[in-house]
């Protein structure tokens, strides 16, 4: 019985993750992360690795919305900001804990999707980036009109960490690490399982041919709001965790350059896989953390937003489908070469004996 149940579960790893290789890719990369911190590494090195999951989450969440459903959105720090004000001022005026302000807050930044979503499905196209990228501007502008609950420029300080009871120099780093980790992982899975399911079938089908979908009868406008609600969730996950890993909220959590963040981070990584965003975010984390960071160069965090871009339209150039999808490509080439391989041989030692007979 043990026997059985084990080598079903042995056959299951094999066909579902050993015989895929973006899963296979995706399981060792987390494996590596989740046994780095063994390494002691420098606590800002945690930090940084720290910040590039939160990126993940966001970027695959922008990922689900454009990717699969095609509803291209210049405006997702809406979502991100929201969700980070909406937890510092719960926190701020009624002391509410964190076990509170982080789901109410995502809840309000879902129910504020669903009215953004109405009049931005109005439009389509490029003017649908344009719509959307108006509402993190206006929401910025309602952070300097109501200054005396946000703070204005200074933003909102004083949130209260995850783990208090924690060292604030290196436990603590290493907590933020797993906690970030393990938000990530639940989230991917989450988005990949939505993006595989009948739901992300739809969504493909809008992406693909909206007219079609609606001849099929497909209720397109619930399943682009479904689209928006979802992406929506996860944004405001990113943007909550932020502010509490960083105890405070500030302007920047709106800025055109948080929007435009998970363009680039999809583009490089791979747009409409759940698993690009993810890979992209550590890319590009680890590239602004060490290379542009890096003595020789001294270039201020101003120019890194404009090298960012160059390395997007490098990569839509020379790899449009994005790194993680060139490599995962290169592997399956490599998984027909060697099934030939093996193949083969006995296909020929067949022939043969059917001749001599």
């Amino acid at each position: 019985m043990v026997k059985t149940f084990l080598r079903s579960i042995y056959t299951s790893f094999v066909v579902n993750i050993l015989d895929v290789p973006p899963r296979l890719l995706a399981l060792l990369f987390f494996l590596l992360l989740l046994f780095f911190p063994i390494t002691t590494p420098k606590f800002y090195i945690l930090d940084m690795l720290t910040s590039a999951s939160i990126i993940a989450i966001y970027a695959a969440s922008w990922d689900l919305l454009v990717g699969r459903c095609g509803q291209f959105s210049l405006g997702h720090a809406l979502f991100f900001g929201v969700g980070a004000y909406a937890t510092a001022l719960l926190y701020t005026f009624y002391g509410w804990p964190l076990w509170v302000t982080i789901p109410l807050s995502v809840l309000i930044v879902v129910f504020i999707a669903l009215l953004v979503g109405f009049p931005s499905l109005k439009v389509k196209g490029p003017y649908l980036a344009l719509v959307t990228m108006a509402f993190p501007l206006i929401a910025t502008g309602l952070v300097f009109y109501f200054k005396e609950f946000t703070r204005g420029e200074e933003g909102i300080r004083g949130l209260p960490r995850f783990f208090p009871f924690l060292d604030p120099k290196y436990e603590n780093y290493v907590a933020n690490y797993y906690l970030t980790l393990l938000l990530l992982f639940v989230s991917a899975t989450i988005l990949y399982k939505i993006a595989n399911s009948r739901t992300g079938i739809v969504f493909v089908s809008i992406l693909d041919d909206e007219i079609a979908s609606k001849a099929s009868g497909i209720n397109v406008t619930k399943y682009k709001l479904m689209a928006f609600a979802i992406s929506a969730l996860f944004a405001s996950l990113a943007g909550v965790v932020q502010a509490h890993i960083l105890t405070n909220v500030g302007r920047d959590a709106l800025s055109l350059t948080r929007s435009f963040t998970p363009v680039i981070v999809t583009t490089v990584g791979g747009i409409g896989t759940i698993y690009g965003p993810i890979a992209g975010a550590y890319i590009l984390g680890i590239l602004g953390s060490y290379i542009l960071a890096w003595p020789l160069l001294d270039l201020p965090d101003e120019y890194h937003m404009l090298i960012y871009i160059i390395i997007m339209i490098i990569f839509i150039i020379k790899w449009p489908r994005g790194l993680t999808r060139f490599v995962t490509d290169k592997l399956e080439d490599l998984q027909e070469e060697r099934e030939l391989e093996e193949r083969g041989p006995h296909i020929w030692k067949k022939y043969k004996k059917k001749e001599k007979q």
